[in-house]
């Protein structure tokens, strides 16, 4: 993997906090105690993502939190002040929701690859986050719950993103018990890549960015795109649609360098996208 060059501490400067470095986008979410997806979270988060795709030197993106809860869900204070609202708080609901699943299908379709670092707790919407992230890299202390069913509030929005990461049976089992899982378990699940001890956290993460900001921009863009669209069609399908993408690979100066450097024993030069 590729030589850490740490990012500087968390200075927070709104819900949102940007830092970049060497190809590596940090966002980090800073409303602590339980950084909520409140309506203007989820906004700042948005548009920094939208930034990110029309910034050519951003070739990874790394989603951190401040505190001890990495992302506690939605925002139930705001939910409920609008239960006051002539329709009983319906449209608000529909937009928060909404908003929600669009920032979440945003990470899954973004061109750059996105990891969670998760120190501390993820829960509901905030597992939902986690689970939306191509990687996820957790601290031993990290935890994990969609503890919905003890509020009267199924986790159905989070199941989503869960049960395209963990086994059904793993899915239901934290969808109707709602129990905390501690790290471990979340490895166990399918959940999260690795765990590491908190200290190094921040410098694995980086490690995992930087070995994947060293690959082909274009090549990483168009894998990740493809991973998504595949896993959603049949056998058959997949097989074809695929094909197709290995006959465009193979015809792009991506896979000509590359196969080349690889061939002559050097290293391959790749060109911005």
């Amino acid at each position: 993997m590729a030589e850490i060059v740490a990012i500087k501490p968390v200075v927070a400067e709104g819900p949102v906090v940007s830092q970049q470095d060497k190809g590596v986008l940090r966002l980090t979410l800073a409303s602590p105690p339980a950084n909520a997806l409140s309506l203007a979270v989820m906004a700042a988060l948005a548009a920094e993502l939208d930034r990110a795709k029309a910034d050519k030197s951003v070739r990874v993106i790394i989603l951190a939190a401040t505190g001890k809860v990495f992302c506690a869900g939605h925002d139930l204070k705001e939910l409920t002040l609008h239960r006051a609202d002539a329709d009983k708080g319906k449209a608000f609901f529909e937009q928060t929701f909404a908003a929600c699943a669009a920032l979440m299908q945003t990470i899954v379709r973004h061109p750059r690859p996105v990891i969670a670092e998760v120190d501390g707790l993820a829960t509901a919407a905030g597992l939902q986050l986690v689970a939306s992230c191509d990687l996820a890299i957790a601290s031993h202390e990290a935890t994990f719950c969609t503890p919905g069913v003890n509020i009267g509030l199924f986790c159905s929005t989070p199941m989503v993103a869960l049960s395209r990461n963990v086994s059904r049976k793993h899915a239901m089992e934290m969808l109707l018990t709602g129990e905390t899982i501690d790290a471990a378990t979340a490895k166990e699940f399918g959940l999260v890549n690795r765990i590491v001890p908190r200290e190094y956290l921040n410098q694995i993460v980086i490690k995992y960015a930087q070995t994947i900001a060293s690959k082909s921009s274009l090549v990483v863009k168009s894998g990740k795109e493809a991973f998504y669209a595949q896993a959603e069609m049949g056998l058959a399908d997949a097989y074809a649609y695929t094909g197709r993408v290995m006959v465009e690979n193979m015809l792009a100066r991506e896979a000509e360098e590359g196969i080349g450097a690889f061939m002559g024993k050097r290293k391959p030069e790749w060109k911005e996208d």
